[in-house]
C-alpha cells in the first residue's frame, strides 16, 4: 500500500486535532493530574546525584517534561474511548469522577487529600504533586482496592505508551535522545519488491467505494451480485473462503490455491509492504495489532500481543521458526491418539515450511541482548542455542515487530500469500466477518449443519453493503482469539469451543549493562530480537521454561517496568538503551477461555507458577554472570538488587526472594503484569466430539464444510515459538482439504 494512504504509520501526534472521549472536563483533569503524578516535572538538581548521566539538553528537556502535557491525557482519553471493554469504561469514569470531588477522594485517597486550609479537603487535582504520587504508590499496593490498582494500571499502561512512543510529523519524539533511543530507518532495498507482491490479488476496502467494490471483485475473477433490498453484495464463486491471511490462513490459501481451487482470503486488517514500514512504535501498533496493542485479560493479568494485518501474526513476529517438539508430538500422537503428528506428513509439512520461508538456524551479528544471553550462559556453563529465523544470517532487524523494512524476514505477505495469489486468489482487506452461514445438514448426514460460507462486515465508512461469501469450504483461521467467539456466535455449541486456551504466558527479568563493559556492544533495541535461546530443565532433564530476548521499543519499555516513583522512574529510562531483558516462557498446563470477542479468562496452576520461578531465577542468574551491575524483575514493588558490592550470599537471598506473583486484580501487595505472544488450543482437534472441537482433519464436529486451520487447533500448548507447528498444521489439514474438495 502506498505510504501516502497509510500516515499513521508515517506519523503521529496529531497536533491540533480535537480528541473524541466520552469524559466529562472534571473527568479530564482527574486523569490529567494522574498522568502528571506518573512521569513529574523534576527539579535539574537532581541529576546532579545521578552516575554516569550527561546533563544535555535532551535529558533536562526530558527531566522537566510531564505526561501531563503534549496531548497525552486527551490521547489517553481517545484510546480508552476507542478499545476499552465496557466494564472497564464505567470502572474508570466511575474513579475519575470520585476523584474530582472531594467526598470522592477522601474515599480513595484518605488523608493525603486533607489540607490546614479551607475547604480542609482537595479534589485529586489539588493535590499537592508529592503527595498525589503517594496516593499512586498506595493504591498500587492495596490489597482491598484491587478495582482502583486495576484502572490505574490501565492508565499508568496506556500514559507512558503514549508519552514515549507518539511522534511529530518528522517521526520525532523529544524524549528519545535523552534515553538513547534511535528509530531503525535502514532497509535494504535489494530485498524489497519494487512493486507489492500481492498487487494482482488485493483488492482493499478502503480504497473502495459501494459502487467499485463489485467492479474489483468482478476483475479479480470472482461472481457477484447485488441484492439492493437487503443492501447485501453476494459473492457467489468461491471453493473456499478463508477468514483470515496469517500462519494458518496464508498456509491454507496457498496449498488450496495451487490445487486449482478458487479461493477468497478475508482480512480485517489492511496491506502494508516493507516499503510502508515506517519502525515508529505508535502509529506501528495501532495499525499492525489487535486493538493497538493493548489487549488483556479480563484481570488485567495478562497483557496479549496478537497481529491484526495482512500477514498476520507472521508480520510482526520476531522471526522464531522452531520446529515442533519431538516430546510434543509424541504426546499428541500417543495421548490425544492424533496420527497426524505420528508420521511422515506433518515432518514432511515441517521440511515444507521451512523451505518455503527460508528458515536459517545461524546468525552472523547478535544483538546486545542476545550477546548478554550467550555470555551468560557461557560464564555458568550452561548450554545455549541460535534460534532458527526465517530471513537471512545477516539479518540485524531489531523493529521486525513493526514489519521488517529490509524486507528480509518471510512472513505469509511475502510468500505464502504470494503463491496463492499467483494461482488467482483474491484477498479482500479491511472486511470483519460476523458470522458463519449455517444451514441444517440434510437427513442421515453425521454432522448436524451445514456450512454454506460467511456474512462478513466492511470496516470503512466508504463501502455500506454487507458480504455474503458463498463457498464449498470455509475455513476459520482468524486465531485463537477470535475463531472461539465467531464459531460460537454462529451457534456452534461444542464445549471445546473457546476453551482450553493456552497463552505461554511471560514474566521478564532485566539487567543494567552501562556503556563501560568494552565487550558488550550495541542498544539493547539493536539487531535480531530472538538469536539465541537457553533451556531451564529439570532434573530428570525435562524442559522446565525456556529463556529468550524481547522487543521493547520505549513506549512497551516504559508501560511494562514497574513503576514506584516519577524519579526512579525517569532514572530508569534514562537507563533504557543499555537495560537488556530476558523472558522466561513456559508450556504453561493451566488453561483459559475466550468466548466472546475480547474477553479473555486465564488462569495459572502451580506447576506453571514454579516453573515460571525456576525460568525467572535461571535468568537472573544469567544477567549477572554476563557483568549487569544491576538486576531486577518487573515486580510491582520494583523488585530490583545491585550486583557490585553484594556478597554471593547476598545475591542468593535475592533470588530465593523471586516467586510468580499473582495480577493486578489479585489481593497480593506484590503483583506482576504477565504477557502473552503466543495464543492456541481454544478450538483443539479432538479424536471425538468430546474431546475436541474439530477432528483430525480441521473439519468442526457440528458442521459439514467448516474447517479450523489456525493455532487454536493445538490439542496443548507447545512450549516454544508456534509459527513453524501453525503453518506445518495448517499445510497438512489444506492438504486434507484439496482432497475433500477434488473427489467430490
Amino acid at each position: 500500500m502506498k505510504r501516502e494512504c497509510h500516515p499513521l504509520l508515517k506519523g503521529g501526534r496529531r497536533g491540533g486535532k480535537k480528541y473524541i472521549h466520552a469524559f466529562s472536563s472534571a473527568q479530564m483533569e482527574s486523569l490529567g493530574s494522574i498522568c502528571e503524578a506518573l512521569l513529574p516535572p523534576l527539579r535539574l538538581e537532581c541529576l546532579d546525584t545521578m552516575d554516569n548521566n550527561p546533563t544535555t539538553k535532551a535529558v533536562q528537556f526530558f527531566w522537566k517534561a510531564s505526561a501531563s502535557e503534549f496531548s497525552v491525557p486527551d490521547q489517553v482519553a481517545e484510546m480508552l474511548m476507542k478499545r476499552a471493554l465496557t466494564e472497564a469504561m464505567i470502572l474508570l469514569r466511575v474513579i475519575l469522577w470520585m476523584l474530582a470531588t472531594r467526598l470522592g477522594t477522601l474515599l480513595l485517597c484518605g488523608s493525603l487529600c486533607l489540607s490546614h486550609k479551607w475547604p480542609f479537603i482537595n479534589n485529586f487535582s489539588n493535590i499537592s504533586l508529592e503527595n498525589r504520587e503517594k496516593v499512586l504508590q498506595k493504591w498500587l499496593k492495596h490489597r482491598f482496592l484491587t478495582p482502583i490498582r486495576l484502572a490505574f494500571v490501565y492508565i499508568k499502561v496506556l500514559c507512558l505508551i503514549v508519552f514515549f512512543s507518539q511522534c511529530d510529523d518528522n517521526g520525532e519524539n523529544p524524549a528519545w535522545e535523552a534515553i538513547g533511543y534511535q528509530v531503525d530507518t535502514d532497509g535494504n532495498t535489494s530485498n524489497i519488491h519494487k512493486e507489492r507482491p500481492l498487487e494482482k490479488g488485493i483488492v482493499e476496502a478502503m480504497k473502495e467505494t459501494n459502487l467499485s467494490l463489485p467492479e474489483s471483485l468482478v476483475q479479480k475473477g470472482l461472481e457477484v451480485a447485488v441484492d439492493a433490498e437487503n443492501n447485501i453484495l453476494k459473492i457467489k464463486s468461491c471453493d473456499v473462503v478463508i477468514v483470515g491471511s496469517g500462519c494458518g490462513g496464508g498456509v491454507a490459501a496457498a496449498v488450496l490455491a495451487s490445487s486449482g481451487l478458487k479461493v477468497l482470503v478475508l482480512e480485517k486488517g489492511n496491506y502494508f509492504t516493507p516499503m510502508d514500514y515506517s519502525s515508529l512504535e505508535g502509529p506501528s501498533i495501532n495499525e499492525l495489532y489487535e486493538v493497538g496493542g493493548t489487549m488483556a485479560s479480563l484481570d488485567g493479568k495478562m497483557g496479549i500481543l496478537a497481529g491484526s494485518t495482512v500477514g498476520g501474526g507472521s508480520a510482526v513476529n520476531w522471526a522464531a521458526s522452531i520446529r515442533t517438539p519431538n516430546c510434543v508430538l509424541k504426546e499428541w500422537a500417543e495421548d490425544q491418539k492424533l496420527s497426524l503428528f505420528s508420521g511422515y506428513e506433518y515432518l514432511s509439512a515441517m521440511d515444507m515450511v521451512c523451505k518455503r520461508i527460508g528458515v536459517t538456524d545461524r546468525c552472523v551479528e547478535e544483538g546486545l541482548q542476545n550477546q548478554v544471553l550467550r555470555k551468560g550462559c557461557k560464564n555458568l556453563g550452561l548450554q545455549v542455542d541460535y534460534v532458527p529465523r526465517n530471513s537471512s544470517e545477516h539479518h540485524y532487524c531489531g523493529s521486525c515487530n513493526y514489519g521488517c523494512r529490509r524486507g528480509d524476514k518471510k512472513g505469509t505477505e511475502v510468500t505464502w500469500l504470494v503463491d496463492a495469489v499467483d494461482h488467482g486468489a483474491v484477498i479482500l482487506t479491511g472486511c470483519k466477518a460476523d458470522r458463519f452461514m449455517l444451514v441444517k445438514n440434510k437427513g442421515g448426514c453425521v454432522r448436524r449443519k451445514k456450512c454454506l460460507g460467511v456474512m462478513a462486515n466492511v470496516l470503512t465508512n466508504n463501502i455500506t453493503w454487507r458480504l455474503q461469501i458463498e463457498a464449498k469450504v470455509t475455513i476459520s483461521a482468524c486465531g485463537a482469539l477470535f475463531t472461539p467467539p465467531l464459531m460460537i456466535s454462529s451457534g456452534l455449541k461444542n464445549k471445546n469451543i473457546g476453551r482450553n486456551l493456552h497463552l505461554h504466558p511471560v514474566l521478564m527479568t532485566w539487567g543494567y549493562f552501562p556503556d563501560t563493559i568494552s565487550d558488550l556492544k550495541g542498544k539493547s533495541y539493536e539487531g535480531g530480537i530472538i538469536t539465541s535461546f537457553h533451556k531451564v530443565l529439570s532434573e530428570d532433564s525435562k524442559v522446565k521454561a525456556i529463556i529468550e530476548t524481547p522487543a521493547l521499543a520505549p513506549g512497551t519499555f516504559s508501560s511494562l517496568f514497574p513503576w514506584v516513583s516519577g524519579l526512579d522512574f525517569k532514572e530508569r529510562m534514562l537507563k533504557y538503551s543499555r537495560t537488556v531483558h530476558l523472558i522466561t516462557i513456559i508450556r504453561d498446563k493451566g488453561c483459559g477461555e475466550v468466548r466472546t470477542e475480547g474477553k479473555v479468562k486465564y488462569e495459572l496452576v502451580e506447576s506453571d507458577k514454579e516453573n515460571i520461578k525456576d525460568g525467572l531465577q535461571q535468568a537472573l542468574r544469567i544477567l549477572i554472570a554476563a557483568g549487569a551491575v544491576e538486576v531486577g524483575t518487573h515486580r510491582s514493588d520494583g523488585q530490583r538488587i545491585e550486583c557490585k558490592g553484594n556478597n554471593e550470599k547476598e545475591l542468593k537471598k535475592f533470588l530465593e526472594s523471586v516467586y510468580a506473583t499473582g495480577g493486578p486484580m489479585s489481593h497480593e501487595e506484590k503483583w506482576s503484569i504477565y504477557g502473552s505472544a503466543h495464543q492456541m488450543g481454544s478450538c483443539r482437534m479432538g479424536m471425538t466430539e468430546k474431546e475436541g472441537a474439530v477432528d483430525e482433519n480441521g473439519q468442526s464436529w457440528e458442521a459439514e464444510g467448516l474447517f479450523v486451520c489456525d493455532a487454536s487447533l493445538m490439542p496443548t500448548a507447545i512450549g516454544v515459538n508456534p509459527m513453524i507447528t501453525i503453518q506445518s498444521t495448517a499445510y497438512c489439514i489444506a492438504k486434507r482439504i484439496a482432497v475433500f474438495l477434488t473427489t467430490e
